[in-house]
């Protein structure tokens, strides 16, 4: 809501404050891509990565090839 009444205000005043918007762009972007690797980071600790070892041996005797 505050960026739709922020880019009306700025529609009619032309260039003036371009520099405004331009940084509370980059400064939006700056939080959002923050806020995405806190959860990215939050979503790896939940969840531990599986091991990468592989076994060729079946684990099941009974069955044969």
């Amino acid at each position: 809501m505050l960026l739709m009444e922020l880019l009306q205000e700025n529609a009619t005043s032309g260039f003036e404050d371009l520099g405004k918007l331009l940084f509370g762009g980059m400064a939006a972007a700056i939080v959002v891509a923050v806020g995405f690797v806190l959860i990215q980071f939050r979503m790896r600790d939940k969840k531990p990565p599986t091991s990468k070892f592989i076994s060729i041996t079946d684990k099941d005797p009974s069955s044969s090839v």
